[in-house]
């Protein structure tokens, strides 16, 4: 009989929601742990709403209804406050409560003051939560750290499991709903074929979780690949290792088993190096084949120095090889930048948009540096005396909580938005053809910015201005006031006639934006103004814009953004397509921030800007 017979498993939500539906958490890491102790206990438990803002109060109530003798909580760092909160209610609840995750593992022992947790599971936890659960906490039980009285007892690491066939699937069933759809049935999932990473980056925490690289077989990937496919629906699936390349031999293996058994209903997403990339040419149409969309590059930096120092084994080559044959082979690329690095200053900085626009990235993620504890980074900054907060809600790489090259947080805060709008560059606006869609697509351009700097919690609306009208500034000073791209018009076209609108900035500036056609191309001219009283103050206003962001329920926004996803995978399901988006035409919420957003036009569209 188990020590611990009724369980509850919760991963802890990030503390800011990051407005990207394919980053969403599918709590895979907690699958796992219940798929380990199930055969073991009388029941296991999740609450319900993990992905809206009644968590807390569906864990007290579901912990009232089904009292659990072992509550379990997996948190990253970003998710810290929140892992704390709930473990509050379960020790309210009188359960014993260990956590286990990146932040756990990497401060064991800062952990286990807090006097709501009695343990921590470090490390890889399928073995270790399953001895716990088992026999309860023991000095025996490897890889455990817990409180014995007021003494806190670490036991010896526990290796990583070798045979990681030998895991038993994530139960994926235990899930909680999720804008409508099961736990078994997510249209996002993820999929890990391998753990551990041969590489070892100095800002990545991979390598203290999960040790040296191991990969599953092809044919245990494929078993499980076949529980997630759905012949009617197409599901967005993310093989979410450290690196899906590594092995090129197991990778065309996967692939060959799934076209085999027709399982390539998916449109899927996975990260890997470029030189994987460039060794893997051979396989990629087998990859497109499966259903491969979209693959992430950790580029980084363009900086050869700061690859170094980041023990980043990368080559501008290899990077600009591995984008050109996605491109050849039809699948996208999207790069991530990590900005704040201590080697590099502003103005190296900023080359970073030009320098992934250069490549032919189709997509650019900039990021800030964060020193998660546990890595060579955090060690790093913490001796420069870098680090400035230890507010672990906003280490979730797009709130800067260091200084680096020159650059106070605030500088980074805009170094952030102006990497934002100048690798878009508002090149969207040139397909436009009415006054009305070419304002539209600048406020969707501007919203994407206000969104990414709305996940740092330190930000009032002010800042957030401030560090947007900034970046829009130097954008237009840099662009030398006007973009410009070759325009096919048919002999029987129209010819466009100039369309303008001013864009109405902080502390009395303005960006005249006009748009203009003539001779093939298409120029898009950006200048500086001044929204002084003899010109008015009408216009499309960043403050209003910036607002609305703050209005807006960022559950409710994923939930929208979810369904987007979902639409995009599926197209022609016009019934599903209704049952999923009804309800968001009568949610009181989302109608009234539509309402202040549809506000701002009538003044965009009162005054069009002059030719700069």
């Amino acid at each position: 009989m188990a020590y611990f017979r009724n369980l509850c498993l919760i991963e802890a939500p990030q503390a800011v929601i990051t407005p990207f539906p394919r980053y969403i958490s599918d709590c895979i890491g907690v699958c796992y742990l219940a798929a380990a102790v199930k055969d073991a206990v009388e029941s296991i438990v999740m609450p319900e709403h993990y992905y809206d803002e009644r968590l807390f109060e569906s864990l007290r109530g579901l912990l009232r209804k089904s009292p659990c003798d072992l509550v379990a909580i997996s948190s990253m760092t970003g998710a810290w406050s929140q892992a704390l909160r709930l473990a509050r209610i379960a020790r309210e609840a009188g359960a014993f409560v260990v956590v286990g995750g990146f932040h756990p593992t990497a401060l064991a022992t800062e952990v286990l003051r807090e006097p709501d947790i009695d343990a921590v599971v470090k490390g890889e936890g399928e073995e270790t939560f399953r001895e716990l659960v088992l026999h309860g906490p023991s000095e025996r039980i490897a890889g455990l750290a817990f409180r014995d009285g007021g003494t806190v007892v670490e036991n010896a690491p526990r290796p990583v499991i070798r045979d990681i066939d030998s895991i038993a699937f994530p139960l994926r069933s235990l899930r909680p709903g999720r804008y409508g759809e099961h736990g078994s049935a997510y249209s996002i999932d993820t999929i890990y074929t391998s753990r551990g990473c041969p590489w070892s980056c100095s800002f990545c925490a991979n390598g203290q979780m999960h040790g040296k690289w191991r990969a599953r077989s092809a044919e245990n990937v494929v078993e499980e690949i076949a529980l997630l496919h759905d012949q009617k629906m197409k599901k967005l699936l993310k093989i979410w290792d450290a690196n899906f390349l590594t092995s090129i031999k197991r990778a065309e293996r996967i692939c060959d088993l799934m076209i085999e058994r027709g399982l390539t209903n998916f449109r899927i997403m996975t990260e890997t190096r470029a030189a994987d990339l460039v060794r893997a040419e051979r396989i990629l149409p087998k990859l497109k084949a499966v259903g491969l969309n979209k693959v992430g590059i950790g580029i980084e930096s363009p900086n050869p120095e700061t690859l170094r120092l980041l023990n980043k084994q990368n080559t501008a080559d290899d990077v600009e090889k591995a984008i050109a044959l996605c491109r050849k082979y039809g699948i996208g690329t999207e790069g991530y930048f990590i900005l704040g690095s201590l080697n590099e200053t502003a103005s190296e900085s900023r080359t970073y948009p030009a320098y992934a626009r250069s490549i032919g990235l189709q997509q650019a993620l900039f990021m800030v540096m964060t020193p998660y504890p546990g890595t060579e980074v955090y060690g790093a900054y913490l001796r420069e005396n870098r680090i400035h907060s230890h507010d672990w809600d906003l280490y979730n790489n797009f709130s800067p909580v260091v200084s680096a090259g020159g650059m106070d947080r605030q500088e980074l805060v805009e170094l952030l938005a102006y990497c934002d709008l100048a690798f878009n560059s508002f090149m969207p606006l040139l397909k436009r053809k009415d006054l009305i869609s070419l304002i539209i697509s600048c406020m969707s351009e501007l919203l994407h910015v206000c969104l990414l700097l709305r996940v740092n919690k330190s930000l009032s609306p002010g800042d957030v201005e401030d560090a947007v009208s900034e970046a829009l500034l130097e954008f237009a000073e840099r662009e030398g006031g006007s973009i410009s791209r070759e325009w096919q018009t048919g002999t029987e076209a129209k010819p466009l006639q100039p369309l303008g609108f001013r864009l109405l900035l902080n502390r009395g500036r303005a960006i005249d934006f006009r748009l203009e056609e003539g001779d093939g191309r298409r120029w898009l001219f950006m200048t500086p103004s001044v929204a002084d009283g003899s010109r008015g103050a009408s216009g499309l206003r960043l403050d209003g814009l910036v607002r609305f962001v703050f209005s807006l329920s960022m559950d409710r926004l994923m939930s929208v953004l979810y369904q987007g996803e979902w639409m995009r995978n599926n197209h022609g399901h016009g019934g599903e397509v209704a049952r999923r988006f009804l309800p968001f035409f009568f949610d009181p919420v989302l109608l009234g921030s539509a309402s202040r957003l549809l506000r701002l036009l009538p003044g965009a569209l009162r005054m069009p800007a002059e030719k700069g």
